[in-house]
């Protein structure tokens, strides 16, 4: 039996012990391909309040940040919002299970794209809390700059950065199908870049894009493996209300990948890791009535049994 490398047992090796992922959603943040800049209407897949729990019960604001206005009104509600979700979520994790290291992870939108002066605000505020020992900055590599880069190297040297990327898929016909709004040149330049700072990467892969075969997708994770990522995230693609898949998918022109081949194709992608590539995450899903489909996709703790029997009867254990 073979124990995966998770980011967990990454965490673990490191610090001496569990470190928890505290995940942040913050108003005004937006996107490159909501915004008009790159695209209009997003990834077909992405209804962007689904992804941002923490901001459902506060107050969302017009007011959208662009890295070339240097004008943000919302700081001072941005920083408060940071500090509110962290005190609450570490208050929840110390009390169930004693967490006392943590990451704070910049999940919901493109976590780069807003002037430089708040991302540093923001992303020092994060560090200055007590026992946060790194960030988790979720991003686009059409939504990096050097200069960021810059920055965020000098923090690594004293915390554990990391930049999570969307990756999907190298293949650019699927890029544009899903509305993407740049290609994989794109995606391989910054992600070379990022690594040449030696700050640490995650990639995104989602299996049952528009049209992939299971060949395609294996590709796609061969192929991003190249780049040296440091850890992986696979994830399948559901439908969730209002969204442009949403009237594929109603109109019969998208079919979502069912359970088993998706587990099938993650498996096959597990056995294809290098044994220092840590996995972030094996699935993803939805459990209230936005899911549209598959709906195997709304139980996970069912998804991640099938997942870990699957894996077992490889030998590897999750």
């Amino acid at each position: 039996m073979t124990t995966l490398n998770t980011i967990g047992r990454y965490w673990k090796k490191k610090y001496g012990e569990k470190v928890y992922k505290i995940p942040i959603s913050i108003s005004g943040f937006t996107c490159p391909n909501i915004d008009g800049t790159v695209a209009k209407g997003g990834c077909t897949f992405c209804e962007n309040d689904s992804f941002a729990p923490n901001l459902e019960k506060e107050k969302k604001s017009d007011f959208k940040l662009h890295p070339d206005n240097p004008n943000n009104p919302l700081l001072e509600n941005q920083l408060l919002q940071l500090q509110a979700q962290f005190e609450n979520t570490k208050e929840i994790l110390t009390n169930k299970f004693n967490a006392k290291k943590f990451i704070i992870y910049f999940q919901s939108f493109t976590n780069t794209y807003a002037p430089f002066e708040t991302l540093k605000a923001l992303y020092e505020k994060a560090l200055s809390f007590e026992n946060v020992v790194g960030l988790s900055i979720g991003t686009r590599t059409d939504s990096i700059t050097d200069e960021i880069l810059d920055y965020l190297a000098k923090l690594n040297k004293t915390k554990e950065i990391w930049i999570e990327y969307g990756i999907q898929t190298v293949y650019d016909s699927t890029l544009e199908k899903i509305n993407r709004g740049h290609d994989f040149a794109n995606i391989k330049e910054w992600i070379l870049k990022t690594k040449q700072k030696d700050i640490l990467v995650c990639g995104h892969m989602i299996f049952g894009l528009p049209d992939e075969t299971q060949e395609m997708m294996l590709k796609s994770v061969e192929e991003s493996l190249k780049l040296n990522l440091d850890s992986i995230k696979f994830h399948p693609l559901y439908v969730v209300k209002n969204t442009i898949l949403t009237k594929d998918f109603k109109e019969g022109k998208f079919t979502p990948i069912d359970e088993e081949l998706y587990i099938d194709t993650l498996v096959k992608s597990i056995k294809m890791l290098p044994p220092d590539v840590s996995i972030s995450r094996v699935t993803a899903g939805i459990s209230d009535d936005s899911l549209l489909s598959p709906m195997w996709c709304n139980n996970k703790h069912c998804q991640m049994y099938n997942i870990k029997m699957a894996l077992l009867k490889e030998n590897l254990i999750y």
